[in-house]
């Protein structure tokens, strides 16, 4: 298997994998549960992969860069026009995938890792002082 481009769909226990290789043909499509995704990814070689952009998609995203994979968030507008059928998990990884492949036109909409630390200064930003 040699999938060049994954769109992954995350949720809170099973998470929803859509890889194509170069030629656009897909090489896999499968559900995955929270445990085994890691392991997943570290069989795969470095690709890109696609995440919607959530509350946990930024640890998400740590933990496959550090499995030397390219890793794009894109906020959920951009990813809803390349749903073709019914709104589920599988057509939801698939449209991610796909929009993800197609970065030329929303080179700009990528979103920016969020270090550990960030979320953490937002809150003290909100704190009033004694």
């Amino acid at each position: 298997m040699q999938a060049v481009t994954i769109g992954l769909d995350i949720a809170k226990s099973l998470f929803q994998v859509h890889g194509i290789d170069a030629q656009g043909d897909v090489v896999v499509c499968r559900q995955l549960k929270r445990r085994q995704v890691v392991s997943f990814f570290k069989r795969l070689p470095p690709c890109l992969i696609g995440i919607e952009a959530c509350a946990t998609s930024h640890d998400w995203s740590r933990e496959l860069q550090a499995l030397h994979h390219a890793v794009r968030l894109m906020p959920p507008a951009y990813v809803r026009p390349y749903v073709k059928r019914q709104k589920n998990d599988a057509t939801d990884a698939e449209a991610i995938c796909e929009a993800v492949t197609r970065g030329c036109s929303i080179a700009a909409a990528w979103l920016g890792m969020l270090v550990i630390t960030q979320p953490a200064g937002g809150s003290q930003l909100r704190a009033r002082d004694p």
